[in-house]
């Protein structure tokens, strides 16, 4: 018998395990970087960046006395010659009033004084109610800058007028302060009790020019300043 030859080594058996190939990918595309992102603009602005890119406008007064007189006028004459031609309309005679004006109407000529007069006052009061619908009124309210277009505000004249006082007052060597605030200039006078009063007036239109400022006015008005030395 011949023995069996020896059993195949470890590194010569051929292994069990199948060979991996790594699978071919496709090259990737090489891709284009973002562009950086930008960030957000604030959401709101303030009033001062915010105040030139639109315009603060006047308010606008609802004219609720002259509507009301104008209506109530042209109620009254309508309503009056409205009834009186329902009255005739009815069998009934013309009112008096209706006959004499028509009357008037038909024989006074055309330069006559009174009618010259009815031409006039009707003229003035449409030239009135013209005026009255293309200006704002309300000449006491002062607008002010606002951060949004669609947001308005005022402030009443007196109001700014108390304010430029009580900083007046605030000045060393001033012992009385006038104020006026008009739409485009504030006139001040004040009383200097000591020191000198070109230094007192320095003082006092830096102070006033600061608080005008302050105010946040949409158009500020400009300042003249006036002293006095009071010495008793």
């Amino acid at each position: 018998m011949t023995p069996d030859p020896d059993p195949p080594t470890r590194s010569s058996a051929p292994s069990a395990r199948p060979a991996t190939v790594p699978l071919a990918t496709e090259p990737e595309e090489p891709t284009e970087p973002s562009p950086p992102e930008h960030d957000a603009p604030p959401p709101d602005l303030t009033a001062g960046e915010h105040g030139g890119r639109h315009r603060t406008h006047r308010p606008w007064s609802a004219r609720r006395l002259p509507a009301a007189l104008v209506a109530s006028v042209v109620l009254v004459a309508a309503g009056a010659a409205l009834i009186d031609v329902v009255a005739v309309r009815a069998g009934r005679p013309a009112a008096a009033w209706r006959r004499h004006l028509a009357d008037e109407l038909a024989t006074r000529p055309v330069d006559d004084v009174w009618m010259l007069t009815g031409a006039a006052v009707a003229a003035a009061v449409g030239i009135w109610l013209i005026v009255l619908a293309l200006t704002p009124g309300l000449r006491h309210w002062l607008p002010l800058r606002s951060p949004a277009p669609g947001l308005r505000a005022s402030l009443d004249r007196d109001g700014a007028a108390d304010l430029l006082r009580d900083t007046a007052m605030r000045v060393a060597g001033v012992s009385k302060a006038r104020i006026r605030v008009r739409r485009h200039h504030v006139k001040a006078r004040a009383d200097v009790r000591f020191r000198d009063p070109h230094q007192v007036k320095d003082d006092l239109t830096t102070a006033l020019d600061h608080e005008r400022d302050q105010l946040a006015l949409a158009r500020p008005p400009r300042i003249a300043v006036r002293v006095r030395q009071r010495t008793h």
